[in-house]
């Protein structure tokens, strides 16, 4: 049976929080259960030194986000998970894919836009001010990341499709020159029903917002920041509209679809805020305990990490070492015997 490839990665530059969790941790680990599927999971630890240069926090991100993912079940027996920079391989595919990709292309990402327009936007006369080539090539090597395990499907947000088709692009260029079939075409999968969390403040959580619910904090940390949610000032027995408040949404991003239905009539007949947050509270907190143990029983344990994810870079070795070679190969960097 063929399996169908789908790879997702982590940029390690922040601490895991309860959106990270519902909008890509939970629907990955759950593919990574399934045997008709071979997914790739990865700690995009290069990407992170796009954004971030603060080494000590890209050690301790790569580290929580490894703890977080095995203590709420990764498959790795099935799943392949590991360090983008365990796999030399994919660097020097970035490098091959580059030497083929349009500059014009990457003009258009929007990350860079973004940046000039920031540039424009604050008067600096260079458009190009603070902005690096790991900015503006790192679409690159995100269709590396993709490319080098021809994977078929990759799941994105909106905003990241944009990318996936600049993958697209590279490797038709690549196929076309090198006169081969060499990369499969990958698809973006965009998945509307994963939910997308409200922070603190209301606003979607994001660390970029510092509004953000970490999902091992500890019990007495984990009721404090669920009591600083934002509410609106509905009094004790005063109905409340459930749909649009951040408290509902988030009991009901981890509820069962009857849990959710009971809290929706508790709404309708008026609960208090301070009761809704102890509810919310108590819920997460029992949802979460158990892999809160095992984060940290992880965390107190880094050799263990790393022995899974040197295991993980091994298998995506085995795949990425005789395909580098075919390539090399293709572009007339072969050996001569």
């Amino acid at each position: 049976m063929t399996k169908t490839r789908v790879l997702t990665g982590i940029t390690t530059t922040g601490t895991p929080h309860l959106g990270n969790y519902v909008g890509a941790i939970k629907p990955a680990i759950a593919a990574s259960q399934d045997p008709s599927v071979q997914s790739y999971y990865f700690l995009a630890d290069l990407h992170a030194l796009i954004k971030c240069q603060d080494p000590r926090r890209v050690q301790e991100s790569r580290l929580e986000i490894a703890a977080t993912w095995l203590a709420l079940g990764l498959d790795t027996d099935n799943a392949i998970f590991y360090r983008q920079s365990d796999v030399p391989e994919i660097t020097e595919l970035t490098w091959m894919l580059s030497c083929v990709c349009a500059k014009g292309l990457m003009n258009r990402a929007h990350a860079y836009k973004a940046a000039v327009a920031e540039n424009e936007a604050a008067g600096n006369q260079d458009p190009d001010k603070g902005i690096t080539m790991g900015l503006f090539g790192y679409p690159v090597l995100m269709a590396a990341d993709i490319l080098m395990f021809n994977a078929h499907k990759v799941p994105v947000g909106r905003d990241q499709i944009q990318h996936i088709e600049m993958a697209r692009d590279i490797a038709a260029r690549f196929n076309h020159l090198f006169k081969g079939d060499y990369f499969s075409l990958p698809e973006a999968v965009v998945d509307d029903r994963v939910a997308v969390l409200n922070g603190l403040d209301g606003r979607k959580m994001s660390k970029s917002y510092n509004n953000t619910i970490p999902l091992f904090v500890s019990e007495k940390k984990l009721l404090k920041l669920v009591r600083k949610i934002k509410t609106n000032s509905l009094e004790p027995g005063e109905p409340k509209d459930p749909d649009g408040c951040t408290l509902f949404q988030i009991y009901s991003a981890f509820a069962t679809a009857e849990e959710s239905a009971a809290m929706r009539r508790e709404y309708e007949n008026g609960i208090g805020w301070g009761e809704a947050k102890n509810r919310v509270f108590e819920y997460l907190n029992e949802q979460l305990r158990e892999p809160r143990e095992r984060y940290q029983a992880l965390m107190e344990d880094p050799g263990h990490i790393e022995q899974v994810l040197l295991k993980g870079a091994e298998r995506a070795r085995g795949e990425a070492v005789p395909f580098l070679d075919r390539l090399r190969q293709a572009v007339g960097l072969g050996r001569f015997v």
